[in-house]
């Protein structure tokens, strides 16, 4: 009898367990992670074994890792990575060898896809990493020999001399009505775990969902090595089915659909919130949105469907700055888009950046005085991050300071600061920005309405108000894995 593969799939926290008690991001959300629990899905209906442990969720995992090796010795240990993530990727890469010499570690995610060959290079503890998406490739490089690695689309592996070798991309991408939905029940204590951004939900349990994959847009700090700038998606009939499951399974009432442009393609919208409005489903849910892909009648239907909020990325209130980072770099479109949402009565939330290259005290002032005239009801400012793989990094050196501290690259810090500005007044900048968008009588009647518009992020509030009161008194960013203008390094 031939025995099944096995693999842990892992999903690293990106550093040390005991400063998780004071992250406020993981406070304000943890997101389920979505790549791994496809991937799981994908392996398991081709008899793979397969487990995932969660360290963000949990973050003292690393001995039920140890205890996992140690019981199952399964023959791979797979990791999906953000900048950010990375390092500790390796660490844990390192802890599971030491206790099973024959494992063979593979990363994916969107700094492998970007970096290449470089990583394997430079960290003799991983074995392979998968470029592109992960399904397929991950299913082909687990049934076949070493040797021929080389020889696999989306792999970077090394080749007879040792040298590190990436054969292209995969192709053709994957039907993604053809996967079967994400192994929800590998997350351990999913939905109860996962709490989406507070204040962006209704109603709990809630969850993420991702209906597309990629994005045709090429704005400067977006990395798009995973997707490139393809834009696929699930029919409505696919996605009716999946949110069904959730709710029959999970008793999920809301769900953020994690996808960089979920109205990209209109008719799918049109007809899965068709769907929802003849066969109720009873869930609410968010989604993120450019301005150029709604018109009146389609976020009229959404909110019929039970749109709870929208998020624009927005960027910078500055149309100079705006112009040199987007493509359609129109604010008075985002504005007229976003009173025309406020019309039907969904929340908005806005995407911001500080700290673009180009930017100045006097683009930050404009960004501040462009979004406190509009109907925002929620607002995420990023600093700005240049990740590897987005057009902003090929030539970063020139525009500015970087320093590439992949374990702080998380948005969270100025690791970048563009010429003519100071690490210092970009942070006095940023808090002056928060603090007053904070202090703004409407935002502040709109946080109070939450009382019953989301009683539970209420709740969340309050049982962790010295932490959250914290970060808003010290302009700090509530991070809610949310950037401005997309993924940008999930």
């Amino acid at each position: 009898m031939v025995k099944r593969p096995r693999i842990l799939l892992v999903h690293p926290l990106g550093y040390a367990s005991d400063k998780a008690g004071g992250d406020v991001s993981r406070l304000a959300n943890i997101m389920p992670p979505l790549g791994l629990a496809a991937i799981a899905a994908y392996l398991l209906e081709r008899d793979v074994d397969v487990d995932i442990i969660d360290c963000y969720a949990f973050p003292d995992s690393d001995q039920r890792i140890i205890d996992y090796v140690r019981t199952y010795k399964p023959a791979w240990l797979g990791l999906s990575c953000t900048t950010s993530s990375f390092l500790d990727g390796v660490r844990i890469a390192q802890l599971a060898k030491a206790e099973h010499h024959e494992l063979q570690a593979v990363v994916g995610g969107a700094h492998v896809s970007a970096l290449k060959e470089q990583l394997l290079d430079d960290y003799s503890d991983l074995d392979a990493l998968i470029v592109g998406e992960g399904e397929e490739t991950m299913y082909q490089l687990l049934s076949t020999e070493a040797a021929q690695w080389p020889s696999l689309a989306g792999v970077v592996c090394r080749d007879s001399s040792g040298c590190a070798t990436f054969s292209g991309y995969r192709k053709p991408a994957l039907d993604l009505d053809s996967l079967p939905f994400p192994a929800y029940d590998k997350l351990t204590g999913f939905p109860e775990a996962y709490q989406l951004p507070i204040f962006n939900y209704p109603k709990a349990p809630n969850t993420s969902c991702i209906s597309s994959r990629g994005c045709p847009y090429a704005c400067s700090y977006c990395d798009r090595s995973v997707f490139q700038r393809t834009f696929r998606f699930n029919s409505a009939e696919y996605l009716y089915a999946h949110m069904k499951f959730l709710r029959d399974k999970y008793n999920i009432r809301h769900i953020n659909f994690y996808d960089d442009q979920f109205t990209f393609h209109r008719q799918r919208v049109l007809d899965v919130t068709k769907m929802m409005i003849d066969k109720p489903l009873g869930i609410t849910f968010n989604c993120a949105i450019r301005a150029e892909h709604v018109d009146d009648e389609l976020i009229g239907q959404m909110k019929k469907a039970g749109c709870w909020m929208m998020s624009l990325g927005i960027e910078t209130g500055d149309p100079d700055l705006l112009a040199q980072h987007r493509q359609n770099p129109d604010l008075d479109m985002l504005a007229d888009t976003i009173r025309l949402i406020k019309k039907h009565g969904i929340r908005v939330k806005g995407l911001m950046m500080v700290g673009l290259p180009g930017e100045t005290e006097q683009s930050i002032r404009r960004s501040m005085d462009y979004i406190f005239k509009l109907p925002i009801d929620d607002l995420n400012v990023a600093k700005f991050t240049p990740f590897p793989g987005s057009p902003l990094y090929e030539n970063i050196h020139e525009l500015g300071t970087f320093s590439e501290d992949w374990a702080q690259m998380d948005c969270m810090g100025f690791q970048f600061v563009t010429h003519g500005m100071t690490e210092e007044k970009l942070e006095s900048l940023f808090a002056n920005f928060y603090r007053a968008h904070f202090h703004r009588p409407e935002v502040l009647w709109g946080y109070v309405a939450m009382l019953w518009k989301s009683p539970h992020s209420w709740w969340r509030f309050v049982k962790n108000l010295t932490g959250f009161l914290s970060f808003i008194k010290r302009g700090k960013r509530i991070s809610d894995g949310e950037t401005a203008g997309g993924d940008g390094d999930k």
